[in-house]
């Protein structure tokens, strides 16, 4: 029988049914192998394993008596950490965050504990979530499992890495310009980042969603299930719907696809990164897809007001702290808000309406197909040490040109493992569709999983 560290949310639940194993059992497996790696990973904050394990022993009861809570009952997860959780606090990556504990759930993490998930633990962010990287001014910094010198990606760096290392199947992170797809495509794992509302979010925001990260496309739709229920704080939400996540994989013949390898701006495309893409899109295209190219769209102009509209914007909320918080942020954050301090009004209202030409050009040169294929980063990951892949300030946001446009448009988009690199760097491939159209992501992503083969066994701690 596989460890219970390693088998799905949807095996963990079979197991339970059939009372072949039960959720003490898992969740004492879980944390002993949590135990092994996480000393050197570092992907994991406010652990209460005390607390899972008085979680596991009522889910247990529940199953024994044939009545579980919900669809998750007895599965572990972990939550991001700026995911509330009721009595944690919320520090945004950040040391410069007065730690006050949460009052209450934030949605997301609301719905999984209803269902019955077993909340572990929360997982770690860089500073404000501004970084694709596992740097941190307040937590430890996170590692890659696949080697421990590379760079989880973030800013869902703990959730990524914990994923791929197997602390338990179910993990939650958030995304507004790759936060989810960039951690998932650099550890190797799956992720939805899905249409802005679908996933209610407490505080909403321009682009921001909450989404799955697992080892498997059926792991997401089961948690999906859960975090698209509806909850009236997020009041930029989109309407309940019944959508049957459970919905097998989506054939690809008859479809338009679209093959986006030029972005238009950002770091060149690693030939390597290329090369396992178009591997993957030649299955698309032998399975009865039409594959098209799709023109660059994101120019360097539009590159560049997104950040500073970010740097603005997060130079608002760095300039109110007092000097002694500002000086225990991140360097290069610190250095990178400061970006953002006397810009004129033109300036800012120029990269707030950059922020809707952005979302046009993606609808436009993507509206012809039914989904669009295209690396998830240009590069593969880099050093752990590094903030981002250029390591440079000036150039914070070159890795993100695939990924952030999806944000501004509110469309849904994947990341799934295409590949490795010859040092064996994982690969991600992001499916991305038409608004709303969260479900055929997911559904293509699971005809993809299938046909791609066999992937490399997961990280072990040594």
């Amino acid at each position: 029988m596989t460890a219970p560290h390693d088998m799905t949310a949807a095996d963990l639940l079979a197991a339970y049914k059939a009372r072949k194993l039960s959720p003490v059992e898992t969740i004492d497996a879980v944390i002993a192998h949590i135990e092994r790696w996480e000393p050197k990973l570092k992907a994991l904050y406010a652990p209460d394993f005390e607390g899972a394990r008085k979680q596991a022993q009522a889910s247990e009861k529940r199953w024994q008596a044939g009545r579980p809570q919900g669809a998750l009952d007895g599965v572990p997860i972990t939550i991001k950490e700026n995911i509330a959780t009721k009595g944690v606090p919320v520090p945004l990556g950040t040391a410069a965050t007065e730690l006050v504990a949460a009052a209450a759930d934030a949605p997301a993490a609301a719905r999984v504990r209803e269902a019955g998930a077993l909340i572990l633990a929360k997982t770690t962010m860089p500073d404000y979530g501004m970084l694709s990287s596992g740097k941190s001014s307040f937590h430890p910094l996170t590692r890659n499992p696949w080697n421990l010198a590379w760079n989880p990606g973030g800013s869902s760096a703990g959730a990524g890495a914990a994923a791929a290392a197997g602390y338990g199947p179910l993990h939650l992170g958030t995304d507004i310009g790759g936060s989810l797809r960039l951690p998932a495509g650099w550890n190797g794992i799956f992720t939805l980042k899905p249409s802005l509302g679908r996933v209610p979010v407490d505080p909403p925001y321009f682009g921001r969603a909450v989404g799955p990260m697992t080892r498997t496309v059926a792991d997401s739709a089961l948690l999906m299930a859960e975090l698209s229920k509806p909850d009236a704080r997020d009041h930029m939400s989109l309407p309940p719907a019944i959508i049957d996540w459970s919905a097998g994989p989506l054939e690809p013949r008859g479809l338009k696809i679209g093959l986006h390898l030029d972005a238009g701006s950002g770091l060149p495309v690693d030939a390597e990164v290329k090369a396992a893409v178009e591997a993957a899109a030649k299955l698309f295209a032998d399975a009865g897809a039409t594959l098209e190219p799709v023109t660059p769209f994101l120019s360097p102009e539009m590159l560049h007001l997104q950040d500073l509209f970010w740097r603005v914007r997060s130079w608002v909320d760095f300039s109110a702290l007092s000097h002694a918080r500002q000086a225990s942020v991140l360097p290069f954050i610190a250095e990178w808000c400061r970006g953002g301090a006397d810009v004129s009004g033109a300036t800012v209202i120029k990269a707030v309406n950059n922020y809707m030409a952005i979302r046009a050009a993606t609808v436009k040169a993507t509206l012809g197909f039914d989904y669009v294929l295209s690396p998830v980063s240009p590069v593969p990951t880099y050093r752990a040490e590094w903030e981002t892949p250029t390591n440079d300030v000036k150039r914070p946001l070159e890795h993100i040109s695939f990924t952030m446009p999806y944000n501004m448009s509110e469309q849904p988009a994947a990341s799934i493992n295409c590949g490795y690199t010859k040092e064996g760097k994982p690969i991600g491939l992001q499916i991305a569709g038409r608004r709303f159209d969260d479900l055929g992501v997911l559904r293509l992503a699971r005809w993809y999983e299938t046909a791609r083969g066999a992937q490399r066994p997961w990280p072990q701690p040594n």
